[in-house]
C-alpha cells in the first residue's frame, strides 16, 4: 500500500487501557504501537542516536512492513550550515541503516533561522546524501522559502535530487477559537501550507486539535488531496500529532475512517485488534 499511518512516539503511558490494554508495560508499547500503526515518526533520534542494541530490539518488535522515519539529528540540522555536518549526517544513516527494510524515510528538519540566503550550502548537503541507503525529505520553517522566487527554486531542487516535502499543516491549532498549545513546552511554528510533492513520496505532518469536530474542515480536505495524490501512484506517510498527545490515536483513527470512506484501503484493519476489551474506548 501507498499510504502510510502513524504518530509522532510509541513511548507514551496515558496510552494504555486506551490504545494498549489495561496493564500494558514500557517493554510492550514498540510491539503494540507497530500492530495498529504501520509507521511511526522518529522524533527520538534528533535529541539522540540508539545504540546496536536498541535498533536490533526495534527490528526484533516490529512486523515486516512496518518504517521508521527518522528525523535526523539536531547536532546535524541545528548548528549552522549543514556542509561541515554532512560526514555526521552520513555516518548517522550508516547506522541506522541496520534497521534494514525498516528503515523508512529520513528527514531532515531545518531551524526557523535556516534561509534561503544558505541556498548553496543546502544544495551541498543534498548531493552529498546518499539517497541508495535512504530517501530524504526536508521540512523548512524559514518564512522567506514560502515565498517567491525562493519557494520555486526550493521545489526545483528538492526535484532534481528525488528529496520529499515535509508538509506541516498547523492549521487545525491556529484556525480554531482556543489555544490547545497552551501548555505545550515545544509550540509548533505558523507556517504556510503549500500542498507539493518534489518527490514520488512526501510526509504530512498534521498537528491535530484535540477537538476531533475542529479537525474535520481540514482533514476533509486532505482526504480528498490524498486521493489525488494516490491515484498518481505517489506514496505518502501521514503523522498525527497533537498538543494533547491522548488524542493522537483518537484523531490518527479518524483520519482513517474518513480515508475508507472515500474507498482508499488501508494496508491492515490495525484497529480492529482483539487485545482488550478497553483498547477501543476512544474509538
Amino acid at each position: 500500500m501507498n499510504f502510510q499511518l502513524g504518530c509522532a512516539i510509541w513511548a507514551y503511558k496515558p496510552w494504555v487501557g486506551e490504545l494498549y490494554p489495561a496493564g500494558s508495560r514500557a517493554t510492550e508499547f514498540l510491539s503494540l504501537y507497530s500492530q495498529r500503526f504501520t509507521t511511526v515518526e522518529g522524533n527520538t533520534t534528533f535529541y539522540s542516536t540508539p545504540d546496536e542494541a536498541t535498533i536490533a530490539r526495534w527490528v526484533a518488535e516490529t512486523p515486516a512492513g512496518f518504517e521508521f522515519c527518522l528525523k535526523l539529528p539536531r547536532s546535524v540540522t541545528h548548528q549552522g550550515a549543514l556542509t561541515p555536518m554532512i560526514p555526521a549526517a552520513l555516518h548517522f544513516l550508516d547506522h541506522m541503516s541496520q534497521l534494514g527494510d525498516r528503515l523508512g524515510v529520513c528527514f531532515a528538519q531545518l531551524p526557523p533561522s535556516y534561509s534561503p540566503r544558505q541556498f548553496s550550502d543546502l544544495t551541498a548537503f543534498l548531493q552529498a546524501w546518499h539517497y541508495d541507503k535512504s530517501r530524504l525529505a526536508l521540512e523548512v520553517r524559514h518564512l522567506d522559502w514560502f515565498k517567491q522566487p525562493h519557494a520555486s527554486q526550493l521545489n526545483e531542487l528538492l526535484q532534481q535530487h528525488g528529496v520529499g516535502r515535509v508538509l506541516l499543516d498547523t492549521r487545525p491549532i491556529y484556525d480554531c477559537p482556543d489555544d490547545p498549545q497552551l501548555k505545550s513546552e515545544r509550540k509548533k511554528p505558523r507556517l504556510p501550507l503549500q500542498k507539493v510533492m518534489t518527490a514520488d513520496f512526501g510526509l504530512i505532518r498534521y498537528i491535530s486539535h484535540p477537538d476531533r469536530a475542529l479537525n474535520s474542515r481540514f482533514l476533509l480536505e486532505w482526504v480528498e488531496q490524498v486521493a489525488e495524490w494516490l491515484q498518481q501512484g505517489k506514496q505518502l506517510y501521514f503523522f498525527v500529532h497533537c498538543p494533547v498527545e491522548e488524542r493522537s490515536p483518537a484523531n490518527a483513527r479518524y483520519v482513517q475512517q474518513l480515508l475508507e470512506q472515500q474507498g482508499i484501503p488501508m494496508a491492515t484493519p490495525v484497529w480492529e485488534i482483539d487485545v482488550a476489551p478497553t483498547q477501543l474506548s476512544l474509538f
